[in-house]
């Protein structure tokens, strides 16, 4: 009987896996021996960075998008029914349409979700840009800002841990441009007593921001946003006014995992090396659901992806283990609209950024060009 390979989720750590494997299985899955099938929710493939230039106006949606099927192996069975229980005793899954998929080996890979509605207030009164309609409508408000107090809230957790202060120089730089930067104020906010999770990050960021006159307000755990009253007030006791909100919203995991019973708040525990769910020795978790606490990032899912591939490729040919993941983790940095910087770390080795240049903002928007062979996992 084949071996039968699932993976829930299609985006980018779900889609290297699903084009990853079938490259280096390709004479089992020839004869027949292993399928691969992957369930998703949608039928479109997003460039998720991309959003963060939509926001500025400098990338089109119809550069973000492409049909899923068209970047997937062929050889890949791909159904949009996402899944609503996930069986790991009884190796299956169940989708909305009540279809049951079983499986040999199992890949989560079900990502993570905004909730502004946690925190009261904040749909109503703050704009962000971590999903489409959002990015949309935080571009018109910056379209028609014309000056004033600008908040930067950070919650946590959130995927893209760079975003918030790619957002914060980037803008400064924006409302420069349009004359507006003289009549504004930015004010960013964190929840814990510096400017990022990362420290390295956090201590190259304390001079940036003050080179540009960027403010910052560190200890601040949001507990509500007020609309009408255009303030927001952290668990501290702090209450920030503002013209314009943008808020990085706190995340949880796929509603699945939660309603599956698999990890609290959507993130399933994960062994960091094996990237294998704690107790099982068939279910890989990859990317934003993870529990590793290590950056929720686009790069992260791809060198899990990469890592996963090689041992689930190992095990359906040879019954052997190939390696561990290693935490690498490379990000590139905005630091405005023409420069740019980037971090590379792992388990051992930290991250150390370097002075912002123009170079590394080309190979930035060189790579969201690149990123299409990068799903297709030839990159």
């Amino acid at each position: 009987m084949a071996k039968q390979v699932l993976i829930i989720g299609s985006g980018v750590a779900g889609t290297i896996i699903a084009n990853g494997l079938c490259r280096q299985i390709k004479n089992e899955l020839a004869s027949g021996a292993v399928t691969v099938t992957m369930i998703g929710a949608t039928d479109k493939h997003m460039y998720q960075p991309g959003l963060l230039y939509l926001t500025f106006g400098k990338m089109r949606e119809s550069e973000m998008y492409r049909d899923q099927r068209s970047i997937l192996d062929k050889r890949v069975a791909f159904f949009v029914d996402p899944a609503k229980n996930i069986d790991v005793e009884a190796k299956k899954v169940t989708t909305e349409s009540g279809r049951t998929y079983g499986y040999d080996y199992l890949v989560i890979a079900t990502g993570s979700r905004i909730r502004p509605d946690m925190i009261p207030g904040m749909s109503e009164g703050a704009h962000w840009f971590y999903d489409l309609e959002g990015a949309r409508k935080l571009r018109d408000a910056l379209n028609d800002f014309q000056g004033g107090k600008v908040i930067i809230n950070v919650n946590a957790p959130h995927k893209c841990p760079v975003a918030p202060v790619e957002i914060t120089l980037m803008l400064r730089e924006f409302l420069t441009a349009k004359g507006v930067m003289d009549k504004s104020e930015i004010t960013y906010t964190y929840p814990i007593g510096r400017l990022h999770g990362l420290e390295p990050v956090a201590h190259w960021a304390v001079p940036e921001f003050q080179k540009h006159g960027i403010k910052s307000e560190t200890f601040f755990n949001t507990k509500s946003v007020d609309a009408a009253a255009k303030t927001i007030t952290s668990e501290e006791g702090v209450t920030l006014p503002y013209d314009l909100l943008i808020t990085i919203p706190p995340h949880t995991g796929a509603q699945v995992i939660t309603d599956s019973k698999l990890g609290a708040g959507g993130w399933v525990p994960t062994n960091k090396l094996t990237l294998l769910r704690e107790g099982s020795d068939n279910v890989f978790i990859v990317g934003d659901t993870t529990n590793i606490p290590i950056s929720k990032a686009g790069s992260t899912a791809h060198f899990e992806a990469d890592t996963v591939v090689d041992n689930l490729s190992s095990l359906l040919k040879e019954q052997r283990w190939s390696r561990n993941y290693d935490g690498k983790v490379y990000c590139f940095i905005e630091t405005g609209m023409t420069t740019g910087t980037y971090i590379m770390f792992n388990y051992t080795t930290p991250p150390n950024p370097g002075p912002p240049s123009h170079m590394v903002h080309w190979l930035k928007l060189g790579y969201n060009r690149l990123y299409w062979l990068s799903a297709r996992g030839l990159l």
